[in-house]
């Protein structure tokens, strides 16, 4: 599936807030790129809610056209639109594996998908997109618990704080689905509520 794949820092600054995390080249220059970049630009309604929509693609990598079906699916549930539409974000199997602290980013935890490196449930799984469900396990393949990232993985274990609706187990790495997130549970800069005015027009 296409995605992007260009300088992610650029796209940070342009739209002014870090879609890595920790990315040291942003936080010297939290401006948008250009010669104008530090001019003070008056930004329409519409401007804040591309935006908003924008900074939602790039954090979890997801191009316009399946952000779009997300947001569509979002509509059809009962809850929050814009609530909705991030909980399907976060069940993303390549987020999960980044939230997990098995990858330093999500681009990197979508590599480590797409190599193959992950089973759920006992099945292998290789599509980045895959969405898990509560009560899901996912486990590290026995062929890759010993390459670099894995070992990296588990010397950083405590590094960074993992959300209470998954947990880590042992030295395997496995991942225990309690739940998917609530809202108050899901630590983006996003205000969901622009994302749905925006498809709202």
């Amino acid at each position: 599936m296409a995605r992007y794949t260009g300088p992610i820092t650029r796209k940070s600054r342009r739209l002014r807030t870090d879609l890595v995390g920790g990315d040291q080249a942003f936080e010297k220059r939290p401006y948008p790129p250009g010669q104008h970049g530090r001019a003070r630009i008056k930004e329409s309604e519409y401007l804040l809610q591309l935006q908003e929509k924008q900074k939602a693609r790039f954090t979890y990598g997801v191009m316009e056209k399946q952000f779009r079906r997300y947001y569509e699916e979002a509509v059809r549930q009962p809850g929050k639109t814009g609530e909705e539409l991030l909980k399907i974000l976060e069940s993303r199997l390549d987020n999960v594996i980044y939230r997990a602290g098995l990858a330093r980013t999500r681009r990197m935890a979508r590599q480590l998908v797409s190599h193959g490196h992950f089973s759920v449930n006992g099945v292998h799984i290789n599509v980045p997109s895959y969405r898990v469900s509560q009560y899901d396990i996912i486990d590290v393949r026995d062929k890759s618990l010993n390459t670099v990232p894995f070992q990296i993985a588990r010397e950083m274990v405590g590094d960074r704080p993992i959300p209470s609706w998954l947990q880590v187990v042992g030295e395997h790495q496995r991942i225990l689905i309690h739940q998917l997130p609530e809202r108050v549970q899901i630590e983006v800069p996003l205000i969901e509520q622009l994302i749905v005015e925006y498809y709202s027009k």
